[in-house]
């Protein structure tokens, strides 16, 4: 077995057998094909107490066949990757569809969309060669280097530490029968920790932390110490008058409040009539003050990615744009039900712009003077056809743009 295979990373003998396959597949009657292989390796550590808890391996292979036969299409998926499986697989896939209802709108977005420039996977800078040098023992080096259990000297009694480091390779090969080529690559080191603490109240408080990086040897050590520190700052929470205030969100927990616009944005949410910016394109709905924009296209960065799931060129555009809607997320087969232009599929790295004057945590709690800094969300739900939402929040209540006293159990609609 090579390196490649080992790291998770496709050799060139598995590329060849994507090339196999997507040519069988014509071959048995495909009008249209799109292949995709991906490959992945994760290695995961886990401390309890300072104490070795779980160790787990974990690798995954195969392949995803999209096929389009006689106007109907259907997608199949195998991990048996060898020529002798392959062939009668295909056929027999191909044999489905042709089983199918018609679908006129089903077809592979125009060759002219398509991305040319994710040729190695290695264009983004996503990958890390020293992931081959991982070893059990720098693992658990690094584990061992972010507790704190049994370590820790201040007043307050631990009640129990839970670390977690991972690391991981995937490899996606995207081929198509309208000349797609096109490839990513990319790993990744994480470390996790929560810590639970006993408060002077006889009460327990959770505190969670986590660093993520896409190359070795960024610092994770005071990952467990900023844990702790979070869970600490939880004791003794007031309560609050319920009434309007403003608030300011943690970057690590953004997501909940933009995830629901970018769903309504979707073009399979916009032909379902199941989104709250039906017809909202350049139109002004938001704040000037909000501008999300996409930025796939920035090597070194999370989520940085040349093309979408189509294998259709990606490139940085405004999605909100100083509070008007600039973008759909039309693909080639939405496209035709709505009779628009596609798009990109989906958002592949959108991004906050800068609200005003203000960059960190603090300049915008200075802004807004008196609210509450949201640092988790429990639970809750949004109404995607109204925009309406109601989500448990935990945080601070902060005045004069200082941080009083924690609260909890508070719902924000």
């Amino acid at each position: 077995m090579s390196m490649e295979q080992i790291s998770g990373r496709i050799s060139p003998e598995e590329a060849l057998l994507a090339e196999y396959a997507l040519e069988t597949t014509l071959k048995a009657g495909a009008s249209g094909v799109r292949v995709k292989l991906g490959k992945s390796v994760m290695d995961l550590y886990t401390l309890l107490n300072g104490e070795l808890d779980k160790v787990t391996h974990s690798a995954d292979r195969a392949m995803t066949f999209s096929i389009f036969a006689d106007g109907r299409y259907g997608i199949f998926s195998t991990n048996r990757l060898d020529r002798e499986q392959l062939e009668p697989f295909l056929r027999r896939a191909v044999d489905t569809v042709r089983m199918l209802s018609p679908d006129g709108f089903r077809k592979l977005p125009d060759p002219s969309r398509l991305v040319r420039t994710a040729v190695t996977g290695l264009e983004m800078g996503l990958y890390d060669p020293a992931y081959e040098e991982m070893s059990s023992e720098k693992r658990m080096a690094t584990l061992l280097g972010a507790s704190v259990y049994g370590k820790y000297t201040g007043s307050w009694e631990i009640i129990s530490e839970e670390a977690e480091y991972s690391d991981s390779v995937s490899d996606q090969l995207v081929l198509d029968s309208n000349g797609l080529r096109a490839r990513q690559t990319d790993t990744s080191f994480d470390l996790g920790c929560e810590m639970t603490v006993l408060g002077s109240d006889g009460a327990k408080y959770s505190g969670y932390w986590w660093e993520s990086s896409l190359k070795d040897g960024f610092d994770m050590s005071g990952v467990c110490s900023k844990a702790l520190e979070r869970a600490i700052a939880q004791m003794n929470p007031k309560e609050i008058p319920s009434g309007k205030y403003k608030v300011v969100v943690e970057p690590s927990v953004g997501s909940k409040l933009v995830s629901p616009l970018l769903a309504a944005l979707d073009g399979f949410a916009l032909q379902q009539r199941n989104s709250f910016l039906l017809d909202s394109l350049g139109k002004k709905l938001f704040n000037e003050g909000l501008s999300i924009i996409d930025r796939p296209c920035e090597p070194g960065r999370y989520g940085a990615k040349l093309y979408d799931s189509e294998g259709v060129a990606a490139s940085n555009r405004p999605i909100i744009e100083e509070g008007v809607v600039k973008e759909y997320f039309i693909n080639t087969y939405i496209s035709g039900k709505l009779g628009m232009e596609p798009t990109l599929s989906d958002a592949l790295r959108p991004c906050l712009a800068q609200f005003g004057a203000a960059s960190t945590r603090d300049e915008l709690m200075t802004l807004c003077g008196d609210g509450v800094l949201i640092t988790g969300f429990n639970g809750g739900n949004s109404n995607s056809a109204t925009g309406d939402f109601s989500y448990g929040i935990e945080g601070f209540f902060f005045r004069d743009g200082r941080i009083l006293h924690p609260v909890r159990e508070l719902v924000m609609t």
